[in-house]
């Protein structure tokens, strides 16, 4: 049996309609595997539905979240991330994770959330393709690669990139809470 690295850890995963549904659903249970406590949360506390009808709850609404508390924000791909960062509180929450230093991990079209937060001048990411102007013209350094870290910017492309997304999101929520 593996041994729990993310035992006494919280990640919040935030979410819309939409989303991605393997970009949610790998990492978030990926990081409970790791020994993580893992909470979801919506601009409601209410089922949302992902781009291939899988259902995830959200338990709790943006606005309930102490983001003091969590270690990692996780931001899932598909279309989702176009509404999430409308959301001042969740610009708010990627604002702070950054600020202190904390995990933020994106996949995909997680991006224009971090573009939204105004966070992304001289990092080194990846993302989708499709978005690679939109991060480039908001300042970061762009690769075509499975995945990225820049310290604390954990950023990954696509489906077939999650396991070492997964990985390196452990590994890095480990390493910056030494």
């Amino acid at each position: 049996m593996s041994k729990m690295r993310l035992v006494d850890k919280k990640v919040l995963t935030v979410v819309d309609d939409e989303f991605e549904d393997l970009e949610l659903l790998y990492p978030h249970y990926r990081m409970q595997e790791e020994g993580a406590v893992c909470h979801i949360a919506g601009k409601e506390a209410k089922k949302y539905i992902g781009k291939y009808g899988v259902p995830v709850q959200a338990h709790y609404r943006f606005e309930d979240i102490n983001i003091e508390e969590y270690d990692a924000i996780l931001i899932p791909g598909g279309w989702a991330p176009d509404k999430l960062r409308r959301y001042e509180e969740v610009l708010k929450m990627v604002k702070y994770m950054d600020e202190q230093k904390r995990v933020i991990g994106q996949i995909c079209h997680a991006g224009w959330v971090l573009i939204s937060a105004n966070i992304l001048k001289g990092k080194n990411v990846t993302s989708t393709p499709g978005i690679k102007d939109d991060m480039q013209n908001a300042g970061a350094i762009w690769h075509d690669k499975e995945v990225v870290a820049d310290g604390h910017i954990i950023s990954s492309r696509r489906p077939p990139d999650l396991p070492a997304y997964g990985k390196l999101l452990a590994d890095t929520i480990v390493h910056l809470s030494k």
